[in-house]
């Protein structure tokens, strides 16, 4: 039941993580807005949520001398993701803050005076924009602060969980599965019918060019998988 409630609070912080690293791309672009720091705000608060539930459970979990061998390894793996997760979150959220100092919205193009009286001829507009300067303005700190947090976080993982990364093996090899998909795919390819007469020179031709390709990918991900 445990390790059904991690994997879910896992899963559902990948989504989070993932969305506020697709909305983080978008600033300082074209379709940078208002709506977007506002998503972007609301995504990352929630990716933290997630991540201290997810924190919380593992912790217990993985803290419980009662846990068996075959457990203990497979909690491990879900602590490796997790702070793998938590790492790339914490890398977006930088970039985040940078890309927003960069990039501001609301700049002021001219001096503002606080007297405490707002001036008459203060428009509607005007004050809009002043409150989305002063929300930006107030975004920028608070990102800041939970960047600081997150840093925390997993400062706190590492002294309360002793998991080291190179002492957790996976369940496969890396690029397992696109190595089994493209063998797949390499095999549908190549296959040849028994009872089909003289098989035709161009036909030939075009299967074994694609056969190469094929092989050649295939090579490509070994070598890729052996160097990550």
């Amino acid at each position: 039941m445990a390790r059904e409630e991690c994997k879910a609070l896992l899963d559902a912080l990948n989504k989070a993580t993932a969305r506020y690293h697709h909305l983080m791309l978008t600033v300082g672009g074209s379709a940078d807005s208002q709506n977007l720091r506002e998503e972007l705000r609301n995504t990352r608060q929630k990716a933290q949520e997630l991540a201290g539930a997810t924190r919380v459970r593992l912790t217990a979990v993985l803290r419980d001398r009662g846990l068996g061998a075959e457990g203990r390894a497979e909690f491990e793996r879900l602590w490796v993701a997790f702070s793998g997760c938590l790492d790339l979150l914490e890398a977006d959220m930088r970039r985040a803050l940078a890309l927003g100092a960069a990039f501001r919205l609301h700049a002021p193009r001219w001096p503002l005076v606080r007297t405490g009286v707002a001036p008459r001829a203060l428009s509607t507009r005007s004050l809009r924009q002043q409150a989305d300067r002063d929300f930006e303005v107030a975004d920028l700190r608070e990102l800041e602060r939970e960047i600081l947090q997150v840093g925390q976080m997993i400062h706190d993982m590492e002294m309360k969980v002793n998991v080291p990364l190179w002492t957790v093996q996976a369940r496969q090899a890396a690029g397992a599965e696109l190595l089994a998909s493209t063998g797949a795919s390499l095999a549908g390819g190549v296959s040849v019918d028994e009872n089909s007469g003289p098989c035709d020179p161009s036909k030939a031709l075009a299967a074994t060019v694609f056969s190469a390709v094929l092989l050649a990918v295939v090579a490509l991900v070994v070598c890729v998988a052996k160097l990550s």
